[in-house]
């Protein structure tokens, strides 16, 4: 190689490497920002962890879900008769740190293929006690005026299907059609969604279908960050009381508002996450993409992500796909 390709390929190198850097550091502020706009600040303190790649830790007398570290096994542990060491990033052991819990969990990225199981919830409610409770969050959202997408509404846009149902649906927030109706998906999008139910061998009443922000953009923008910072209480009351077996995240947008700062859909979808430790999600494509991009690549992915779903809730498609 001469000195000139040599030189070239370290500049290329470098400016590589500064790309990465300026992700990285842009990925933390936007980490942090949004945690503070939860009302959360700062950074885990404590031993550090490693996110898993493993099956998620099992129940164990225990309301919350943990995520099994890379560590050796306990068998493996009882055969060297030492526990093993935690490892910092820069290789030091740490036997005598004592163990601490983070203040909050960042998201995994790269969970297993199979969904991890959720906690039991400690109370079942009836469908009555449900719908009472949902009402209740309702009127709070039709007052609110928290943010600025309320100027620009009609009137807010809660829900629709059974708040008893098993799957879940979260989408992004109300369009023009959803605006005028009160009802979330109702639109083309929403025609489609209906769709892939009806493959799915579901029906409009076996589903609870909800959105991240309960008022219409201007223009049908993507909500900002700030704007699902203020709803995501209302959201996570709303899910609490439905408590559904398994969620599906439809698109980028809807995959942030429900467990924050993340990586592109594209890469995202397909592989399971557990909402606030307590409930599988899927993340897939939203139906206004495949829309926009309806070819049979990008249907086939949006048709195993949903048979993934169905296999996790113990049914069978009855439909040939999206």
């Amino acid at each position: 190689m001469t000195p000139t390709e040599t030189n070239s390929a370290e500049s290329e190198d470098s400016a590589e490497l500064f790309d990465e850097a300026a992700e990285f550091v842009r990925a933390a502020r936007e980490f942090v920002w949004w945690h503070a706009e939860c009302g959360t600040s700062g950074f885990p303190r404590g031993e550090p962890k490693r996110a898993a790649r493993p099956e998620f830790a099992a129940h164990a007398e225990s309301e919350h879900y943990a995520v099994a570290a890379h560590q050796p096994s306990a068998t493996q542990a009882a055969a060297s008769n030492a526990p093993a060491p935690a490892s910092h990033s820069d290789g030091h052991s740490a036997h005598s740190a004592p163990e601490q819990r983070s203040t909050f969990a960042m998201p995994t990225f790269d969970a297993p293929v199979v969904a991890p199981k959720a906690a039991a919830p400690l109370v079942v409610l009836s469908n009555e006690e449900r719908r009472a409770k949902l009402q209740l969050i309702d009127e709070r959202v039709k007052a609110c005026v928290a943010c600025g997408l309320h100027q620009g509404r009609s009137q807010t846009v809660f829900s629709r299907g059974d708040p008893s149902a098993e799957l879940c649906f979260v989408g992004e927030g109300p369009g023009a059609d959803e605006d005028r109706e009160g009802l979330p998906f109702v639109g083309k999008a929403g025609q489609l969604l209906d769709k892939m139910i009806q493959a799915m061998g579901l029906g409009p009443n076996d589903v609870y279908i909800c959105n991240v922000v309960k008022c219409r953009p201007p223009e049908n923008r993507t909500p900002e960050a700030s704007e699902m910072a203020t709803c995501l209480p209302y959201l996570q009351e709303q899910l609490e009381v439905v408590a559904p077996k398994v969620i599906v995240a439809l698109g980028s947008t809807a995959l942030k508002g429900l467990m924050g700062p993340s990586e592109g859909i594209t890469k995202a979808r397909g592989s399971w996450r557990l909402f606030r430790g307590k409930i599988p999600l899927m993340p897939t494509f939203h139906p206004a993409y495949v829309l926009r991009q309806p070819t049979r690549e990008i249907k086939g992915m949006v048709w195993s992500d949903l048979q993934q779903v169905l296999k996790h809730l113990g049914r069978s498609p009855k439909g040939p796909g999206v």
